[in-house]
């Protein structure tokens, strides 16, 4: 198949083709969708076909996601639903039936537990830590105790 649906600008402009199963989308050159905007991330977004239905993920952007209006994280994207990327508008075209659905659609539930599932501080990238005698109780993932005393004034 070589047409997955489309993409269609929301206050004109020309539909974007939707051609694989799976897509980037972004302002860099090495995303399959490259939307060049200032508040679109360099990788922004993902598309990807699942049982016959188009998903989009955030790949943690700086402007967001929005699907018919509501912040997301990942969700299901029926036809003829709104997909905002940082503020730039669109329409999703497509026919389930003809991409293979078979069925219900596929729950989009899973994306609730995975952003509830996790605390805000694991969410910002930290982790607990074991007990410890300074009274600090989380610490950043990537960084060493060494390099977080630089970063902070704790000590």
């Amino acid at each position: 198949m070589d047409n997955y649906g489309a993409l269609e600008p929301i206050g004109g402009g020309d539909p974007i083709p939707l051609l694989r199963s799976a897509l980037t989308v972004g302002r860099r050159e090495s995303c399959d969708i490259v939307l060049r905007f200032a508040n679109v991330s360099g990788q922004h977004c993902k598309l990807t076909l699942e049982s016959g239905y188009w998903f989009v993920q955030d790949l943690n952007s700086q402007n967001g996601i929005k699907v018919n209006g509501a912040h997301v994280m990942r969700k299901r994207l029926d036809p003829n639903d709104t997909l905002a990327i940082a503020r730039h508008k669109y329409k999703i075209q497509y026919s389930p039936d003809e991409l293979g659905a078979s069925g219900p659609p596929p729950s989009d539930e899973e994306d609730i537990t995975t952003v509830l599932g996790k605390s805000l501080l694991e969410r910002a990238g930290l982790k607990k830590r074991p007990e410890s005698s300074s009274g600090r109780s989380y610490e950043a993932e990537d960084d060493s105790e060494d390099e977080l005393k630089k970063k902070t004034d704790w000590d």
